[in-house]
């Protein structure tokens, strides 16, 4: 087909994006995100991602372009268009095509702060990005620890000019094009990357044969983030756009500013699965007491994700500019919005197995996000219901279709 080709194939599909991002119905579902990121919304809000879309049979997602960069362009608008049309929940299209800032010097493909991982992986479906991951552990000794490398944070202007160039001879006319610096959804963990260089096992072993190799670690490594921060700052590469995720959910609030001038103006989030097992007062001491100066560098803070935290809410609320508190499948969310009460959200992440199971029970969705809702009323706390962690549906997309009605229609009947 050749470039020329690619670049009408994704014109045309630009176009059909243009036209949904224009509904009104785009700014009144930011409105909605708005006011329930500020502790003021009006009924629980609902978002659907990380799903498995090697399951999908439809030539409507089929991709046609040859050059790998139009490819990922097409990837993401097709996607976009296809949950709009079949499973949107509260999903905002917008109007614009991003493109990446060129940096270097930040954690990417596999490099940690100049760590690779090294692991053995093994699949059940070839097409599935879902894997399994068997880390080798890099960090046993505290000589070890030596490894990780203080970021130094540049950016290829070339680079981000290519990129910015070539994305607007492909979409001028139709979609303008952003430039985008680092902080669109910023993920700043420091036990989950860890896992990846040490291994889950790794870790856990090491809290109690080696603490102090563990202690040097996430030391290094809040080091390292701290560097990077000062230097995207300095350089001007953070996000100059509102932001519009945070961690797989809606981020729009009217308390952060952009362009971001520091990172006191954008959200962050971050998490310590690896950490799920170990008691709250190691909890505390490995991972929120060594996050303090992360936590306290963002405007809005985001924490959790499939850890069940409802055991540790004492630890987890120390933490400064907090505002959503992920509830995994794991977690008790009667002992979670009783200790949050109505000042943080309850980011319920509803069980992916639903999916999974040989017959699929729509109502047994429905009753699992009413528990969640009923839980959360006494104690006025503000929901939201983020559908992730998709990694089958029975290749029967329906589901996954009447699952979005369902979560629509029990969030729109309200609190």
């Amino acid at each position: 087909m050749g470039l020329a080709a690619d670049r009408t194939v994704l014109r045309e599909l630009a176009a059909k994006l243009a036209e949904v991002a224009a509904l009104p119905i785009q700014q009144e579902t930011k409105r909605l995100w708005q006011l329930h990121n500020d502790l003021a919304g009006e009924r629980p809000m609902v978002t659907i991602d990380q799903i498995c879309w090697n399951e999908f049979d439809d030539d409507a997602l089929a991709p046609r372009c040859e050059d790998p960069e139009c490819r990922g362009y097409e990837e993401l608008l097709r996607r976009t268009l296809y949950q709009w049309e079949h499973f949107r929940g509260d999903q905002v299209v917008e109007g614009f095509i991003q493109v990446d800032r060129a940096i270097r010097g930040v954690p990417a493909g596999g490099d940690f702060f100049g760590v690779r991982v090294s692991e053995d992986i093994q699949t059940t479906e070839a097409a599935n990005t879902v894997v399994s991951h068997g880390y080798h552990n890099q960090f046993q000794t505290l000589e070890d620890v030596e490894k990780l490398q203080i970021p130094q944070v540049s950016e290829d202007v070339a680079e981000t000019q290519r990129r910015a160039e070539k994305a607007e001879w492909i979409f001028e006319g139709v979609l303008p094009v952003r430039v985008a610096g680092w902080g669109a959804d910023p993920y700043v963990s420091c036990w989950d990357p860890i896992a990846t260089l040490m291994s889950v096992e790794g870790i856990l072993y090491g809290v109690i044969d080696t603490p102090e190799v563990l202690h040097a670690v996430v030391g290094k490594v809040v080091e390292c983030y701290l560097a990077m921060l000062d230097q995207l700052e300095a350089q001007g590469l953070l996000y100059q756009w509102p932001q519009a995720t945070v961690h797989c959910t809606g981020a729009w609030t009217s308390e952060l500013s952009a362009p971001a001038k520091s990172t006191k103006d954008l959200w962050m989030y971050g998490l310590a699965q690896t950490l799920t097992t170990v008691s709250p007062a190691m909890f505390e001491e490995y991972e929120i007491d060594y996050m303090m100066p992360l936590f306290e560098r963002f405007g809005l803070v985001y924490y959790g994700c499939c850890d069940p935290l409802h055991d540790r809410m004492e630890q987890v609320l120390r933490i400064p500019n907090l505002r959503k508190v992920s509830c995994s499948p794991w977690a008790d969310p009667s002992k979670m919005a009783a200790a949050m009460g109505d000042r943080y959200v309850l980011s319920r992440k509803p069980n992916p197995a639903f999916l999974a199971t040989p017959s699929f029970d729509v109502e047994a969705v429905r009753a699992d996000l009413q528990a969640t809702l009923a839980a959360a009323k006494p104690h006025g706390t503000p929901v939201e219901f983020a559908f992730k962690d998709i990694s089958t549906f029975t290749h029967d997309p329906s589901r996954l279709v009447a699952e979005a009605e369902v979560a629509m229609e029990v969030a729109q009947a309200g609190y």
